[in-house]
């Protein structure tokens, strides 16, 4: 059958901030595929342990909060050692702050970019050196998916300039690792309803301006 090419039976996936919403998604539809999941997150993963498990695919919780970077290595390496490799690494864990830009602080502006650029980049190397260990399986993935990075987007500074640095460093990693057979790529659904954007919620006049934005008249949403 055609879905037997793309069929991921063996492969251990991280995938952070996998709790809720599209990360959860996304490692729900990698052990739909076959792949064992590793899921980085600031809270115990409850309901997305249960319904990985349900499928047959084993789970491994790290808890850590990847504001922090020192910790990085320690986790990739406990992943290492619960599965003998690492195949894909999602770098999904993201934070927004809404202020307008003139009264936007320091701190929100570094506690978005210390997640969603900072820890993007360190997980992504400390994922390569991983990846770079010989193995017999090729087709190995390193994925950095950016929301939203081309409109600009209102009252969100510093995601707006995280996801526009992830883009290019996407674009970087991609250059320098193809040659390890590592591919590096990112992902940008647009506007999703997400407990990030639960404050964007259809009623509101901000969902209603950004509805022009997409031809549906809506963003879209992670089927249950």
């Amino acid at each position: 059958m055609i879905l037997d090419a793309f069929s991921l039976q063996g492969k251990v996936a991280v995938v952070s901030g996998c709790d809720t919403g599209l990360g959860q998604g996304m490692a729900l539809g990698l052990a739909e595929a076959g792949c064992d999941i590793v899921g980085i997150n600031i809270v115990e993963p409850v309901e997305t342990i249960e319904r990985v498990t349900a499928l047959g695919r084993r789970f491994l919780s790290l808890t850590a909060d990847l504001r922090q970077i020192d910790g990085i290595p320690q986790l990739l390496e406990r992943a290492v050692a619960e599965f003998g490799h690492i195949d894909i690494l999602v770098n999904n864990a993201g934070l927004i702050r809404r202020e307008d830009a003139l009264a936007f602080s320091e701190k929100d502006w570094d506690d978005v970019m210390n997640l969603n650029i900072k820890s993007v980049f360190f997980m992504s190397r400390g994922g390569g050196e991983t990846l770079y260990r010989p193995r017999a399986a090729a087709g190995r993935s390193l994925t950095s998916p950016p929301c939203c990075r081309s409109r600009g987007g209102i009252r969100v500074p510093s995601y707006t300039a995280s996801k526009s640095a992830v883009m290019g460093v996407t674009r970087l990693l991609a250059n320098e690792w193809a040659k390890h057979n590592i591919n590096v790529n990112a992902i940008a659904p647009g506007y999703m309803a997400t407990n990030n954007t639960s404050s964007c919620a259809p009623t509101s006049s901000v969902a209603a301006k950004s509805s022009i934005a997409f031809p549906p008249g809506a963003g879209g949403y992670r089927p249950i």
